[in-house]
């Protein structure tokens, strides 16, 4: 069953722990509830499937912009995937990566995400923890950016 999330002014911190919820799912859900939003996203490892997902939430003006950084050694598995993504993502970059966050953002809502969960579908359990605090968004985002001065951008580097 799909993660169901409440709206974020009655309860700004949430979790699921689950088998069968993927996190695109999660994403949809906060969606649902925020409206259009900005994501930035890391992982180690992404999927087709995933991707698809991102792209009809891109396409039907869900996602305003979409940034993305995965893990170096993971390149070779996001190799065959390397022209969808730099379609679909504004920016991507390779890192030493192994966290899984996502922010989305919008004028009235800072959503923040970390979860156990790649970006691959699964029938393991996963967990994760969805806050609308400012506070710990700014933590992560201050993290997205150090990670960005340490990454390559991954125009030129698989194409």
């Amino acid at each position: 069953m799909p993660v169901e999330l409440v709206k974020f002014e009655n309860r700004p911190l949430q979790a699921y722990f689950s088998n069968t919820t993927q996190l695109a799912d999660v994403i949809a859900s906060i969606l649902e509830h925020i409206g259009p939003a900005e994501i930035v996203i890391s992982t180690f490892s992404t999927s087709e499937e995933f991707l698809r997902r991102i792209f009809r939430y891109k396409r039907d003006g869900k996602i305003t912009s979409a940034t993305l950084f995965c893990d170096l050694k993971a390149a070779r598995k996001t190799v065959h995937l390397y022209k969808f993504i730099t379609e679909l993502f504004d920016a991507v970059y390779l890192a030493e990566n192994h966290s899984k966050v996502l922010l989305l953002s919008n004028k009235n809502y800072k959503i923040s995400v970390v979860t156990s969960q790649n970006q691959t579908r699964g029938d393991r359990f996963e967990c994760g923890v969805v806050s609308s605090s400012a506070e710990l968004f700014d933590v992560l985002a201050k993290g997205f950016a150090c990670m960005q001065e340490k990454s390559l951008p991954i125009d030129g580097l698989l194409g």
